[in-house]
């Protein structure tokens, strides 16, 4: 386990609601590496976060021993790399089950977000074929979870990896679209194996102290939806 003097080392910029950040954080909790949190402010940048991303100038950044690296996935694989020696993997170590695992976490990636966000009223758009594309995706990602799992608790087997991560920051957004729309949409009926991997993602020591809860993403999107209002109304 690291120590808590390596958080000075070691800092996340971002955000608590955003579940690219909160990636960053399970990796690092994963690899018991302590970090500095740089909670950036509603509906704004930071000088920090701009100057560490030029390119995207999206969180999260992580900060490490000063070096900047950017993007939720590269700084998943990064953190399994550079804390080689601590924690459990969190890849897989064959090169197949990681490129498997790889593939999953770009579609994820790939099908999710934009209809999440619009289930749950932050950008416009229709919402039955948004809940749709979520639910094909998820059912993409239950037979996934039967292949990759091999019949174990998590995708990456025992005990959460890299694809958990990735699928497993979405886990707060589903719950808070489904309380914005009276739907379900992590659909035990539809997708048991991811239901119940849901549960048990949430549960675990890396997790449960960082996975925020759906009413507190629901008032979050409200307060954001409010600033960037006012903002963009000021001259």
């Amino acid at each position: 386990m690291a120590s808590a003097a390596a958080a000075h080392d070691v800092r996340v910029v971002g955000g608590w609601a955003s579940p690219f950040v909160m990636r960053v954080c399970v990796a690092l909790r994963l690899k018991g590496v302590a970090c500095e949190f740089l909670q950036e402010e509603l509906g704004k940048k930071s000088g920090l976060l701009l100057a560490s991303n030029p390119v995207h100038k999206k969180m999260p950044v992580l900060l490490h021993g000063g070096r900047p690296v950017c993007e939720s996935l590269v700084i998943v694989q990064y953190v399994d790399e550079a804390f080689a020696g601590a924690g459990p993997r969190i890849l897989p170590a064959d090169p197949y089950d990681r490129a498997v695992h790889r593939f999953w976490a770009e579609y994820a990636d790939a099908k999710l977000p934009t209809a999440l966000r619009t289930l749950r009223g932050m950008i416009d758009g229709d919402k039955a074929e948004a809940a749709e594309l979520v639910a094909s995706a998820l059912g993409q990602l239950e037979e996934a979870f039967a292949g990759c799992s091999k019949g174990r608790r998590f995708f990456a087997g025992d005990d959460v990896g890299f694809l958990d991560i990735v699928l497993g920051s979405y886990v707060g957004w589903f719950r808070a679209a489904e309380q914005i729309t009276g739907q379900p949409v992590l659909d035990e009926a539809r997708t048991p194996r991811l239901a119940a991997w849901a549960t048990r993602f949430c549960a675990h020591e890396a997790v449960s102290d960082v996975m925020p809860d759906a009413g507190s993403l629901v008032e979050f999107g409200e307060a954001l939806r409010a600033a960037l209002a006012a903002s963009a109304s000021q001259p």
